[in-house]
């Protein structure tokens, strides 16, 4: 068994016994804490986080099983053994009743104590492991699915196949909206690690000193709020698949921090010393060119070669057009809801000549639009309102033509006029009005207020 960096907490009323356990279990690597009384192991509890609890049931003042209680209440990480020179059965099952994993009487040989600390610190280590596979499948990671029969496509297909069972870092590049994380996710669950959690984070949505707490987790009181221990997705991810999209973003100082991790797959958590260790696929993502950001000096120039072992480019949507009817078809099943709602083949040749700055993104918003849009069960051009398209020329030509100042009207005219309109091409149902028009209902139902607009209110 490897102690190095278990936590244990001893809680015994003989300070000779806690002097000898205390010395045996340091020497071997462990972090021990002594108490005598269960206010001084309280405090303790407060002050550090551990792994192990030895407690003696019987204990002046408050006795054991009280302090087993208070403990798995506060503190239910913590495996928890207990220890009676005086115990019955009764007792015994008490304990275990209250959660502890195991107890043992006295007098007992040590060796057998560390058997069951053994014991109880895999239990503790399933426990965590199960958790990490309940977060991966709530997240739903493994339902993906890639479109593309394009020879491009195809290329790409074929070389995430090839690399998918490696260990070796992947760097996924490609514009925004063309399925970075699709790519990734087939990295994983085409690999060996695929029953394994699959985690993603976006390194540039969070500030820098709560990124590297995401990633690496932190101690307890390593700073305000940090009321207990938290596993890092480096933890949660261990056996799987860390997915870091737009790793471009990521801060420079932290940088340094993750290619330590990447060369040794060693951490620490934030205010904590000690080093651990896991076994992650790190597979990053950027829609940056990352030798113009190394060049810019905004990217580590050693990271980017640690990440760019294997580069996947992932196609825009502009040089595929040929995937168009294929993701079209997709997406009108997907948010079409069995409507049985088709395209014209007008509407088909507009999607297919545009360029679709947006991507796979662009085209999926634009479907979804269209539905919403559409009078009967064709989506027109006009319906999907592509940029350029008749309607936007339309609308441009509508500008020319009120080019004079006297004719412009206000911009909360313009949103009161625009907000009417998709009311009421969405037969003034609100909820499909508030997702076209990109805010909450509760937001529109406050313009509708504000521009005391009455027409359609008596719809949802």
């Amino acid at each position: 068994m490897d102690w190095k960096n278990v936590r244990i907490l001893i809680v015994d009323d003989e300070t000779d016994l806690i002097n000898l356990l205390v010395q045996r279990f340091t020497r071997k690597g462990a972090k021990v804490a002594g108490a005598s009384s269960s206010e001084e192991a309280i405090a303790e509890l407060a002050k550090s986080s551990f792994d192990i609890g030895i407690f003696d049931i019987n204990l002046p003042g408050m006795n054991g099983i009280e302090l087993l209680r208070s403990t798995k209440t506060q503190y239910p990480d913590v495996e928890i053994i207990m220890l009676t020179g005086h115990g019955t059965v009764d007792t015994a099952i008490e304990a275990m009743k209250l959660g502890a994993c195991d107890y043992l009487k006295k007098p007992y040989a040590l060796s057998e104590l560390e058997i069951i600390i053994a014991k109880a610190l895999e239990k503790k280590t399933l426990k965590e492991a199960n958790t990490g596979l309940k977060q991966a499948l709530l997240s739903n990671s493994n339902q993906f699915t890639i479109i593309g029969q394009s020879q491009i496509m195809k290329d790409l297909m074929e070389l995430t196949r090839r690399v998918a069972d490696s260990d070796i870092p992947v760097l996924i590049e490609g514009e925004s909206g063309t399925g970075k994380e699709l790519i990734a996710k087939a990295l994983h669950f085409w690999s060996s690690r695929k029953e394994q959690p699959f985690i993603a984070i976006n390194s540039g949505a969070l500030p820098e000193t709560l990124l590297e707490s995401e990633l690496f987790g932190h101690a307890k009181g390593a700073f305000t709020g940090a009321v207990s221990d938290k596993k890092g997705l480096v933890e949660v991810a261990d056996h799987g698949t860390l997915f870091l999209d737009e790793i471009g973003e990521m801060p420079l100082a932290l940088q340094v921090k993750l290619l330590r991790f990447l060369e040794s797959q060693e951490f620490r958590r934030v205010g904590d010393s000690s080093l651990r260790k896991v076994n992650v696929r790190v597979v990053a993502a950027t829609n940056r060119i990352l030798e113009e950001e190394v060049a810019k000096g905004n990217f580590r120039e050693d990271l980017y070669y640690r990440l760019n072992v294997m580069k996947l480019p992932v196609p825009p949507l502009r040089e595929r057009l040929d995937d168009v009817p294929m993701l079209v078809e997709f997406f009108l099943d997907k948010f079409g809801r069995n409507k049985n709602i088709t395209v014209t083949r007008e509407a088909m040749e507009a999607l297919c000549s545009y360029h679709f700055p947006g991507n796979v993104r662009e085209l999926a918003h634009m479907i979804e639009r269209g539905i919403l849009l559409a009078n009967g069960r064709e989506i027109e051009p006009r319906d999907l309102l592509i940029p350029g398209g008749a309607a936007t020329r339309r609308g441009e030509d509508l500008m020319q033509a009120q080019a004079e100042p006297e004719n412009f009207i206000s911009l909360s005219e313009l949103e009161q006029k625009y907000i009417l309109r998709v009311l009421k091409a969405c037969k003034g149902n609100k909820t499909q009005a508030a997702k076209l028009l990109g805010i909450s209902v509760r937001n529109l139902y406050r313009k509708l207020e504000e521009y005391r607009i009455t027409e359609l209110q008596n719809r949802p």
